[in-house]
Order: C-alpha cells, then structure tokens, then sequence
C-alpha cells in the first residue's frame, strides 16, 4: 500500500531557526530519506516552495478564480512529503515518526486509493475513464 507522509509546521518559525540548527534540520532529512531509499519504501519526495508561492484555483458559477497563496489560514503549512510503499499503516507511522519535523510540527499519513497507486500507462482503463469525464463536461 502506498502512503503520503504529509509534513506540517509553522512556516514562520523556520525563518527564525539559527544557521547551524538549519543545517543540522537538513541534514536529519538527508539521512531520514537514504533510511527511506535503503530501506526500499521510498517513492517520491520534495520539499515544498513557501506559501507565498502558491495559487488557488477555485471554479464558482463556471467561471475560474486564481488566488494567491494557500486555500486556508493554519497554523501549520504542509512544508513537504514523502510517498512510501509498506504492508501496513502501522509500519507507515513507524516511519512518519522517524521524520525530523515530527518533533515541532505535524506528520499526517495518509493512504492512497488503491485504485490510483498504479500510473495510468499501466491501467488503461483509467486513462479511458478521465478522457470520458473530460469529455462529458
């Protein structure tokens, strides 16, 4: 099963975070993704441009709305994921708990649909399915 680790913290406070600290946070994420990359569970990652780089994209009454920044005020602003594959949730929040940032902010796992863990030049019967939504609207 595929899992998101969705990583939350307080956007601000790592502005405020001293260079050597900073260092020593990147640092803990260099080793926390080789443990992911040997362990074999690693998918997919990045860290996540500020907020203030973001668009919202909204569609109300047909018409498109392009907002800057995040949809909602949090206190936490997702910062960055991994996308892992394990046998069960529990081995996920083994690794999510093994994340540098759990300590100061929020990890949230989250399971993908099974349905969608496979790309769309394996199931062609998805592809099919997304050109007929397109295509009926």
């Amino acid at each position: 099963m595929q899992y998101l680790i969705l990583i939350y913290a307080a956007e601000s406070a790592w502005a405020s975070i001293p260079e050597p600290a900073l260092k020593e946070m990147y640092a803990a994420y260099g080793k926390y993704t080789q443990d992911l990359i040997g362990a074999g569970v690693m998918r997919a990652g990045s860290e996540l441009q500020p907020t203030s780089t973001a668009t919202t994209v909204r569609v109300r009454n047909g018409k498109t709305v392009m907002t800057d920044g995040p949809f909602a005020e949090t206190k936490e602003q997702l910062g960055g994921y991994y996308l892992i594959e394990v046998a069960s949730l529990d081995e996920a929040t083994k690794w999510a708990s093994q994340c540098p940032s759990a300590p100061h902010g929020s990890i949230e796992v989250r399971p993908l649909v099974p349905s969608m863990e496979k790309s769309v030049e394996q199931r062609p019967e998805v592809a099919t399915n997304v050109h007929e939504l397109a295509a009926s609207h």
